[in-house]
């Protein structure tokens, strides 16, 4: 179970994304984002040491509001290897230096993501410990097992992750209101746009590889 700490960050998560975010292929926004929160949820670590959150943020640079997912993970220190997917360190009130990961290639995440879409795990209120969150809906069908998807791939579109029985997961980065697609699996889950608007769409669709 992930521990919700309510205290400081510096520098912040916002302060942190806005400095990362024009890095990507998927970002549409200006060179300088204006980012606020808008959503989103926690999966738990078993272990209970990487905290895994699922992040949206609005941007509203360059004239045009923008919802964008971006998957977190935080550790106390490096991850191996991992250095292409850090986004920066900040100073936690209560746990100290974190290093804080783009959790698409963070393997306890995509596990625990994995976990998710085949029941075994429950989506968590992002900012209460030990709080299902049931805005959060899942559905997934397995298929039969193909080539086995490797690595994290960046595209114009978002991102994709390996996944269960061979599938691709496609992580939709830029977030557009929708209902659940009809594929193998998706993961739907709501956010506040920037007038203060609610939307709903998918975070992530499930495919099966050729």
């Amino acid at each position: 179970m992930a521990v919700i700490h309510h205290t400081t960050l510096k520098p912040t998560k916002l302060e942190l994304l806005t400095a990362w975010l024009p890095t990507r292929p998927w970002y549409r926004g200006s060179t300088a984002p204006e980012l606020s929160k808008a959503g989103g949820f926690r999966l738990d670590d078993p272990e209970g040491a990487v905290g895994i959150e699922f992040m949206v943020v609005n941007d509203t640079s360059g004239g045009r509001a923008t919802a964008y997912l971006v998957p977190l993970t935080y550790r106390g220190a490096p991850l191996a290897d991992a250095e292409h997917a850090l986004i920066g360190t900040a100073e936690h009130g209560v746990l100290g230096r974190r290093w804080v990961y783009d959790g698409c290639h963070d393997p306890v995440l995509i596990a625990q993501l994995t976990a998710l879409l085949e029941g075994q795990v429950t989506a968590q209120d992002q900012n209460t410990t030990d709080t299902p969150d049931p805005t959060i809906t899942v559905s997934y069908t397995a298929t039969p097992a193909g080539p086995a998807e490797t690595g994290t791939t960046d595209d114009r579109d978002g991102t994709i992750l390996p996944g269960p029985s061979g599938a691709a997961l496609r992580l939709h980065r830029v977030l557009q209101p929708a209902a659940p697609p009809a594929t193998t699996g998706h993961i739907t889950g709501p956010w506040s746009n920037s007038d203060g608007t609610k939307a709903s769409g998918p975070f992530l669709t499930v495919h099966p590889r050729h």
